[in-house]
């Protein structure tokens, strides 16, 4: 299938063929028949990539004071990964039209055949979470429906400004946002005020029951005549400008405790005196109503209860195609241009020149079985050998570490999977992979790979694991290997009954040059040690998927394992026993469990902290190991550089770039599968430290 793609690099829109993606739980799979180019939030993409380096950075200085915190601590390497980053293509689009072919598991309320909108991509197929797919009623065309989108977000910003019949509103912008909000506040019985410098827009605004003012005339003249006198009710503010003057006039129009709602983008300095003398609200909208950007609502399909939350985002998309099924909004008049699919490119040129557009639609044509495919070959730049290997996931650690890593080594890209198909195409092309695919299992089953690599998200490994086990394949799981005893020993299952299969977690750590000198000096010593991990985890916000115990497992599972094992291999003991506390009930911040300290204590006698603490500054470097051994210390500083204190003729090891060793981890592992070797990482030691990890994070919840 086809689907539009946006690089950030350098601006270019793509037209890629990807695998099709699947249903999934939760998931309607829709064929798509139209869909609308959403012109503000679409251009600012274009033009942002099209910017140059320095632009870009202007447009985000935060990011930009965080890249150069990260390279301070971490060195060079920040860069690629910034890099890395505006290399890896977005999907452009969320105004889709269509018709449902499948319905994934645990679907309601729909059936296959009906005709949807939903905010899908620009894609000939999409897979879109239930809670974002509604049903169109007949009265309302395919082309009327692609709409539904764009206009649910002024609804929302209606809703926020909560006008009654009679009362004077005025839009700040008339862009498709701004004249769909003109019209269903004209069908709610407002007074709207339209303002804009556009000439056609304003009427267009005329046309449709608004009185319009060019915003370069006496716009605050105009509104106090329009509101007779007494000020605007409700301002609602739908342009997209850098400039302080809507803002600014919405408040100096406003009456007395008058409200003022942000659907747009403006710049936001604010005159304390304007709101203060007349007690003015204000108020941003959230994009198409509740529910936006709440994963229980939107991927975990859990919807609000209607007599709590009466207007949810997908029933403010029902509440716009009944308003179309009315004949309360027109359509026919926004629509500027149209462009088949195989044209798109010419539409996003038009969208960044300076030719006056409105509604853009791209029109998908008949059905075609094609489409459907979960696999496409791709134009392989390697030769064919024995070390084929699969990876399954394609995200920023798999593009940007594992799969360089494996490659340098010499691995064979057979397959790359992702479940939306895209990025597996995208960086299936660029590094030389021989298909792309969607399908999981069907990748996993196919007898060209001697190995699969999984990096997906947390949730999924163990039952990947198995998958890959069961089909005869060597394993390399990014961590963690599972999420609970019950999947680990459902691993352990598997392992034992395909016993010549390597399964390898990618404790990376263990292979860094600095580590590996590190362990060749303790191995020298007989005396119990004492290891001190620091590590400066930094913060993510709760709702993270990471932070989520049933997809992520919590940070202690998805990434203080690698500490715990790096403990266990520097000992070089197994682990006796594990322990671990956290801030208490009461103390600040959602997660505490990311504020912790694990203890162990090995067979030899020695001992060990990880101190796992996301409530640092991000100036200070991520990493610290401190080991304690026979009158001697080794300092490990962010695995940059290596100290000795009291080591015969060891001082100091620097390295010119940080190296965590994922390059040396890829290749042992490689190498292994290759010549039929022993595991890097014997097996008991990854069933150890998976088992302990486990333990450790149950004692914090």
């Amino acid at each position: 299938m086809k689907k539009i793609l946006q690089s950030l690099a350098d601006g270019s829109t793509q037209l890629l063929d990807v695998p099709a993606p699947s249903a999934g739980s939760g998931r309607v799979l829709i064929e798509t028949r139209v869909s609308l180019v959403s012109a503000g939030t679409e251009r600012m993409l274009v033009e942002f990539g099209r910017a140059g380096w320095l632009s870009k950075a202007r447009q985000q200085p935060d990011k930009v004071r965080m890249v150069l915190d990260k390279v301070r601590t971490d060195g060079i390497a920040t860069y690629d990964a910034v890099r890395s980053k505006l290399d890896q293509p977005i999907p452009l689009g969320y105004c889709n039209v269509g018709r449902v072919i499948e319905l994934g598991r645990g679907v309601r309320n729909l059936a296959v055949g009906d005709r949807v909108v939903s905010n899908g991509n620009h894609a000939e197929i999409v897979a879109v979470p239930q809670n974002l797919c509604v049903r169109i009623p007949d009265a309302v065309d395919d082309e009327q429906a692609s709409f539904t989108v764009l206009a649910a977000i002024g609804l929302q910003g209606i809703r926020l400004a909560a006008p009654t019949a009679g009362e004077c509103v005025a839009v700040i912008g008339l862009g498709l946002i701004g004249l769909l909000t003109v019209q269903m506040l004209r069908a709610q019985g407002c007074r709207v005020l339209g303002i804009d410098t556009n000439p056609e827009r304003l009427a267009l605004a005329r046309k449709f029951g608004a009185e319009v003012v060019d915003a370069s005339a006496d716009v605050l003249g105009y509104a106090e005549a329009f509101s007779r006198g007494r000020g605007i009710d409700a301002v609602l503010i739908t342009a997209a400008t850098k400039s302080n003057a809507p803002i600014e006039q919405a408040a100096q129009m406003s009456r007395k405790r008058g409200r003022i709602v942000l659907i747009g983008v403006t710049g936001l300095s604010l005159s304390r005196a304007d709101f203060y003398e007349k007690e003015l609200s204000f108020q941003v909208s959230c994009s198409y109503g509740p529910g936006r950007y709440d994963s229980n609502y939107e991927e975990g399909g859990i919807d609000y209860p209607v007599g709590f939350v009466r207007w949810t985002e997908q029933r403010n998309f029902e509440a716009v195609l009944d308003l179309m099924a009315d004949g309360r909004i027109d359509i026919a008049a926004l629509v500027s241009h149209r462009f088949k699919l195989d044209d798109a490119a010419r539409a996003y040129d038009l969208l960044a020149s300076n030719e006056p557009s409105l509604g853009i639609l791209l029109d998908y044509g008949e059905a075609d079985p094609a489409r459907l495919a979960t696999t496409i070959d791709l134009p392989a730049r390697h030769t064919p050998g024995n070390g084929r290997m699969t990876f399954i996931g394609a995200g920023n650690y798999a593009s940007r570490t594992l799969i360089p890593a494996f490659l340098k080594a010499g691995a064979v890209p057979a397959r790359l999977v992702s479940n939306n198909g895209t990025t597996a195409a995208f960086f299936g092309r660029k590094f030389g992979f021989e298909a792309a695919e969607s399908d999981t299992a069907v990748a996993i089953a196919a007898p060209d790979s001697a190995a699969v690599v999984i990096a997906t998200r947390h949730d999924t490994h163990a039952a990947l694991v198995v998958e890959a086990l069961n089909s005869g394949k060597h394993v390399f799981c990014e961590k963690p290997l599972c999420l609970n005893h019950e999947e680990l020993e459902a691993i352990t299952a598997a392992h034992a009954a395909a016993p010549d299969r390597m399964v390898m977690v990618g404790f990376n750590r263990r292979f860094s040059p600095l580590v590996q000198t590190m362990k060749r000096l303790l191995d020298a010593v007989q005396e119990p040690k004492a290891f001190v991990m620091t590590v400066n985890a930094g913060d993510i916000p709760a709702e993270h998927w990471a932070q989520d115990p049933k997809l992520g497992g919590g940070r202690i599972l998805g990434e203080a394992c690698h500490f715990i094992d790096l403990l266990r291999h520097l000992a070089g003991a197994p682990i006796e026993a594990i322990d671990a506390i956290c801030f208490g009930p009461g103390a600040a911040g959602a997660i505490s469990d990311d504020k912790a300290i694990i203890t162990l204590r090995f067979a030899d006698g020695s001992i060990g902290a990880v101190n796992y603490l996301a409530n640092g500054h991000r100036t200070v470097a991520k990493e610290r190991l401190e080991v304690f051994a026979a009158g001697a210390v080794l300092q490990l500083d962010n695995f940059r550089t290596l100290q000795g204190h009291g080591w015969r003729g060891f001082k100091r090891q620097s390295l010119r770039r940080q190296d965590k060793g994922a390059d040396q981890c890829a290749a042992a592992f490689f190498a292994a599968v290759k010549d039929g070797t022993v595991c890097p990482i014997p097996w008991e030691e990854t069933v150890e430290v998976a088992a302990r990890t486990i333990d450790a994070a149950t004692r914090l919840r």
